[in-house]
């Protein structure tokens, strides 16, 4: 069985999403305004980040794209400096990765979180992990190199300074060897060939998401591959009880476009099991979580679900 997939790594071939794809494709179009600050609705460069929004502004925004972090005291004479520098790499990076800056002196409970013990002190918040990068004003040819090589352990290409102005003529991303590799073996049907590409993406970019969406769908394709759907669903349908059937479903509904179905069949089976099979249940459903997108709106449902579930 040979998948058509419409983009490298991605499902969207393989599921219909309907909806989902056109919403991705919306938000896709406001990535690229936000690459484009000139464009008409470009989103802002800089997140004004509080005690109250910090999470939902810098920690779950992070599990899409990158966050460099300045907590800082704008006020302060002898950081604007370096404020002003890290605002004009944030610029530079197009979209690549964002600024958020906290205000510490109005916001002393998050220095406190942030466990500060220098203005200012710059972290990144990545994948949602949030770690300190360095303390104190540098240069900007020492906050340049440092951003840079942060970045280039992250596997995050950096658009080099000065590219991207408004009479440049826009250019395709390159598609990554690898991509493209898994996109052809799925075409021929060799999903072996397709999960070792993308395992060897992920080698290079720990955080490369649509290496992480591929191989999950490989996993998908290749666990419903001698399944006949309506068998599946009858059978779970009868026996609630057998959490191997349950999977099995879950994995048929999420292959046929019905990501909720699929998600809500696995959190009710985490409610009603215990032991190992409610731990299979869980994990099983964590790992359909990895063929959508981090921030697909139903991801974040199940994940609110699961956790009902669970607590």
């Amino acid at each position: 069985m040979a998948a058509d997939f419409s983009r490298p790594g991605s499902l969207y071939g393989a599921i219909d999403l309907g909806a989902r794809k056109q919403a991705l494709d919306a938000q896709a179009r406001r990535e690229a305004a936000a690459q484009n600050p000139a464009a008409p609705g470009a989103a802002p460069e800089i997140i004004d980040a509080t005690a109250a929004t910090f999470t939902t502004e810098v920690v779950e925004r992070s599990m899409g794209v990158p966050i460099v972090v300045e907590a800082t005291v704008p006020r302060a004479a002898q950081v604007q400096e370096f404020s002003r520098a890290l605002e004009k790499l944030a610029a530079e990076a197009k979209g690549a990765w964002l600024l958020a800056k906290v205000d510490v002196e109005a916001n002393p409970e998050l220095a406190q979180a942030l466990r500060m013990r220098a203005i200012p002190t710059v972290y990144l918040a990545f994948q949602g992990q949030l770690m300190p990068l360095f303390e104190g004003p540098l240069s900007e040819p020492q906050l340049r190199q440092a951003i840079a090589q942060v970045f280039e352990q992250l596997g995050v290409a950096l658009p080099p300074p000065g590219e991207g102005d408004d009479e440049a003529t826009p250019q395709e991303p390159a598609v990554d060897p690898d991509l493209l590799a898994a996109d052809m073996a799925i075409e021929d049907g060799d999903l072996e060939a397709a999960a070792q590409a993308f395992q060897r993406l992920l080698a290079r970019q720990p955080g490369n998401e649509e290496a992480k969406i591929g191989l999950a769908g490989v996993g998908l394709l290749s666990r419903t591959l001698d399944l006949d759907p309506a068998d599946v669903l009858n059978r779970a349908a009868a026996a609630p009880a057998d959490v191997a059937l349950q999977l099995q479903a879950a994995d048929v509904e999420l292959l046929g476009g019905q990501v909720d179905a699929a998600f809500d069949r696995l959190i009710a089976t985490v409610r009603r099991s215990a032991g190992d099979d409610r731990d299979k249940a869980r994990v099983h459903l964590l790992s359909l979580f990895e063929t959508l997108p981090a921030d697909d709106p139903s991801v974040a449902k199940a994940r609110r679900g699961l956790a009902s579930a669970l607590f």
